[in-house]
């Protein structure tokens, strides 16, 4: 246990150190934390009555980028699949970056749901009535909190052991791995199923939303691992093999392009057979009754995301810097689709037929970008870290006092 905490404490020491570059980014992500912060504070004495949210869209920018951080969790199954079951060996000192990213990804989820519900001490009603297994959010409760679990297990093993330059035993995180898989799928599926189960909101009642959830988690998610593997590649001597960008290039090309026949599939659905249900679906495409405060949002979605699609299938994306733009595309159109663009809709018109738009507020923005920043600023030290050790630069040394390799660790760190 000593030993234990004496590599924490290392560690929390070493995520002080780096370039000027590096500290500028973590200066910029505290500041943005922090003014999260102090909105979240005005939210927390005058309510949600400080956010766009009223009674009619009771659901909101919050929800919104919990649908989508949860897809971005699930998404690390993308890196663990082909190390663990079909043993690419390229990947393999990889796959943790994106354990760590779902890591953050799940904490992101939690702090926006606590700030969804406006009053935190509500969470008490839900542990006392854990009407499980009947209810999708006592489901969702319990998969979520797993995962992370399940990650930080995984994560703290494999980096405790490099550390301890020992080898890590199969039989302690083997199993927990083959679980996450599953798990993985099953966190985005319940959340999939949290909407679709709802009767009352037929925008959401349909047996695509599972699939498209999956699909376009499969593509955001290793979208952010090829940009966090760019940064690693220039900023670190870490090596990033080039088949392990190419492996992460093809599998967003191929989610991406489901995800993009789902939404077309749904999209003539709705159209097509012009039933009341579609209702929602063109006040989000073209507006109804002079109400058309998402149809910019959904439209820009579609042409980020079929630029991106046309850059990955034309084999322009073979080039990293048209690869980069083809992955911020994505990212930022899958979060408009899958958030704005699915969450708001249902709510519109209410089941009274009234037509209440929703558009966040500054302090609801300042809240999301604080959480944002703040997973950002966890997800940034967890790589800070997790590089020396893997390298061997950062490891339990008997031969020499630990301070004097923490000095060596911070000299080579202002370098580099």
């Amino acid at each position: 246990m000593r030993e234990y905490l004496r590599f924490l404490y290392r560690c929390g020491r070493l995520s002080f150190h780096g370039t000027w570059k590096y500290h500028a980014w973590m200066f910029g992500l505290t500041v943005i934390a922090l003014l999260g912060l102090n909105a979240y504070a005005k939210q927390f004495v005058y309510g949600l009555a400080t956010t766009g949210m009223t009674d009619q869209v009771s659901w909101g920018l919050y929800i919104a980028n919990f649908t989508y951080l949860v897809g971005v969790a699930a998404a690390a199954v993308m890196l663990v699949i082909p190390v663990y079951i079909y043993g690419n060996k390229e990947l393999h000192d990889l796959v943790i970056f994106g354990e760590l990213l779902a890591v953050a990804a799940i904490i992101m989820c939690l702090l926006f749901v606590t700030v969804d519900l406006g009053r935190p001490e509500r969470f008490l009603h839900l542990l006392l009535r854990f009407n499980f297994p009947m209810s999708m959010l006592a489901w969702d409760v319990i998969v979520l909190n797993g995962y992370l679990l399940l990650n930080l297990h995984i994560c703290g093993y494999l980096i405790y052991c490099a550390y301890r330059k020992r080898m890590p035993s199969r039989r302690f995180y083997l199993p927990f791995v083959f679980v996450a898989i599953v798990w993985a799928i099953s966190i985005h599926t319940v959340t999939a199923f949290l909407y679709s189960g709802l009767g009352g909101r037929p925008f959401w009642n349909s047996a695509v939303i599972a699939p498209r959830f999956l699909a376009s988690a499969f593509a955001a998610g290793p979208a952010i691992i090829i940009l966090t593997l760019q940064v690693i590649r220039y900023a670190t001597s870490f090596p990033v093999p080039d088949g392990a960008i190419k492996l992460l290039r093809q599998i967003v090309t191929v989610a991406l392009g489901i995800n993009m026949f789902l939404l077309a599939s749904e999209v003539f659905t709705e159209f097509y057979t012009g039933t009341a249900h579609s209702v929602s679906a063109r006040y989000l495409f073209f507006g109804l009754h002079g109400h058309n405060a998402l149809v910019p949002w959904i439209w820009a979605a579609v042409v980020l995301n079929s630029g991106a699609l046309v850059l990955l299938l034309s084999g322009m994306a073979r080039n990293l810097r048209l690869l980069n733009i083809a992955c911020a595309a994505m990212i930022v159109g899958i979060w408009i689709e899958k958030g704005m663009g699915l969450i708001v809709p249902a709510f519109i018109p209410s089941p009274l037929g009234e037509i209440v738009e929703y558009m966040p507020t500054l302090n609801e923005t300042l809240i999301c970008l604080g959480i944002w920043a703040f997973g950002l600023l966890i997800y940034t030290i967890f790589v800070r870290i997790t590089i020396p050790v893997l390298q061997g630069r950062l490891t339990i040394d008997v031969a020499h006092p630990t301070e004097n390799q923490d000095a060596v660790l911070a000299k080579n760190a202002a370098r580099t």
